[in-house]
């Protein structure tokens, strides 16, 4: 039987990897290395965006704030895409936050620079747009995730995608955090976290969450994770 396939390579970026190496190589000088702490916002919504990021480790989350100050994540990003699609697409700005949800490193580009980069139509600008597709399809399942499924496997989604682009089974996370991302109430967060780790799927102490169980907690969760996955897959190969 195949083993199954992780999804990322910890310490390198999907996008970049995927690069012949002359064209990496060219590009090395325009990419600065960033460390990015939990919360670290990379870019705010509505405001100029200045760089764009490659992840290598850690995850970050768009995040729509509303008048009333309430966050809720519509969608993550690690090292299988870039932070600032928004500028890929035309405009120099967007709609979410872009917030460090698990600490790591990126690559980062000044935002006029990939526009050169994305006018030149090189094999960075194909890997960009299928990367672009892969955040939609996430888009519109996070929308329809929302409001078909139960929190619990909504957070089981969030915990497996979590674990996809760590690359690691423990990796630091807050109820807090998580619950602001689900857009429930932390005593909710709670209590499904107290299930799952009551049944051995995850392992949660002092804002460090493991995951014990990685098969049980794919079953447990919807079908939104594996579709995207499976689109993941699909467009970068």
């Amino acid at each position: 039987m195949a083993k199954p396939r992780r999804i990322h390579v910890p310490g390198e970026n999907r996008l970049l990897a995927a690069l012949p190496r002359h064209e990496y190589d060219r590009l090395r000088p325009r990419l600065d290395p960033v460390a990015l702490a939990t919360r670290d916002v990379l870019h705010e919504a509505n405001e100029p965006i200045a760089h764009v990021f490659f992840p290598l480790r850690g995850m970050v989350s768009l995040v729509l704030v509303t008048e009333s100050g309430l966050a809720v994540e519509v969608a993550t990003v690690g090292n299988e895409g870039l932070v600032g699609t928004a500028v890929f697409l035309g405009a120099d700005r967007g709609p979410t936050r872009a917030i460090t949800q698990v600490p790591g490193e990126a690559l980062r580009m000044e935002a006029g620079t990939f526009r050169e980069e994305m006018g030149r139509c090189g094999p960075l600008h194909g890997l960009v747009q299928r990367s672009t597709r892969a955040i939609l399809s996430q888009l519109a399942y996070a929308a329809a995730c929302s409001h078909l499924h139960s929190v619990e496997q909504r957070m089981c989604r969030w915990l497996l995608m979590a674990h996809d682009r760590v690359g690691a089974d423990e990796f630091p996370l807050t109820q807090e955090f998580l619950a602001q991302m689900l857009a429930v109430r932390r005593p909710t967060v709670t209590a499904v976290a107290g299930v799952l780790q009551k049944a051995g799927l995850i392992s949660y102490h002092r804002g460090r969450m493991s995951v014990l169980d990685r098969r049980r907690l794919e079953a447990a969760s919807c079908e939104c994770y594996r579709v995207v996955r499976k689109e993941l897959d699909r467009l970068l190969g």
